[in-house]
């Protein structure tokens, strides 16, 4: 079971200090990687947690600088929030500063006033998901590179795009819809799964393994703990593990209220063994 946590860069307790302390600890620990996630913009009165959230491209940019080995990953980036060229330079730089570490974990998105205040058609988001992983994937692979959008205003033809990432970026699919699963086992490399149970969680991946039984393609679980009870957690790790779970990252239980160095030093010990 490969483990990773969440640092904290969104949330009342996030600075940029404790994104660096945590990340090298992380590293120090043998954790298999540090994730972030995404909002740009929220509506303030009916958000329900703090709206502070640093933007996860350049907060794992700084991170990429102060680590050496831990993977880097987003939980998730709504890709259908931004335009895929300039989302695909981005990552492709950020891969290649860090030595091909990124992860890109990547969900439609939920939030409609978040795309309204962005201009983009929340109603066509699972299109233009499709559209825009497609677009960056052509982007990162050809040269030069031709594509015509239909979602998304973007007319390519015979461009460049450099550099193109030194190795191939996972992408691994958030969301539990039926949309969501057919687009991870059609596209992904991974699915990055939330708010199962480990029994919960089972028919699932049974499905997706069903079709996508490549050793490749990654099992993975975003998992909530307060920091308190670290036989709870080995036992859910293993409960995960036995349904095919092969990747977990562990996000404190609320951000704003859990000691996260009981959360990363309790799946440090667990990593450990």
């Amino acid at each position: 079971m490969q483990l990773g946590i969440h640092l904290p860069h969104a949330g009342d307790q996030a600075t940029p200090a404790l994104i660096r302390r945590f990340a090298v600890r992380a590293e120090a620990l043998g954790l298999s990687d540090v994730w972030v996630s995404e909002h740009i913009i929220v509506p303030r009165a009916a958000f329900p947690r703090s709206p502070l959230f640093y933007d996860p491209v350049l907060t794992l940019t700084w991170v990429a600088a102060v680590t050496q080995r831990v993977r880097l990953g987003t939980s998730v980036l709504v890709l259908p929030m931004r335009h895929p060229l300039p989302l695909a330079k981005e990552l492709a730089t950020l891969h290649n500063l860090s030595e091909g570490r990124l992860i890109l974990g990547a969900g439609v998105g939920w939030l409609e006033p978040e795309f309204a205040a962005l201009g983009v058609p929340f109603h066509e988001r699972g299109r233009r998901m499709d559209e825009g992983i497609a677009m960056m994937r052509a982007v990162w692979t050809q040269d030069p590179v031709t594509f015509r959008g239909k979602y998304i205003a973007a007319e390519i033809d015979e461009m460049t795009m450099l550099p193109m990432p030194i190795s191939r970026i996972p992408i691994w699919i958030g969301g539990s819809s039926d949309a969501a699963l057919k687009r991870t086992t059609r596209v992904a490399d991974g699915w990055h799964g939330s708010r199962y149970t480990a029994e919960e969680a089972a028919p699932v991946i049974k499905r997706l393994r069903a079709e996508r039984p490549d050793d490749g393609f990654t099992v993975s679980m975003r998992v909530h703990w307060s920091g308190k009870d670290e036989g709870e957690l080995r036992d859910r790790v293993a409960a995960y593990a036995a349904v095919g779970v092969g990747h977990i990252m562990v996000h404190p239980h609320d951000r704003n209220v859990d000691d996260w160095d009981s959360v990363i030093e309790g799946v440090g010990r667990l990593a450990g063994g």
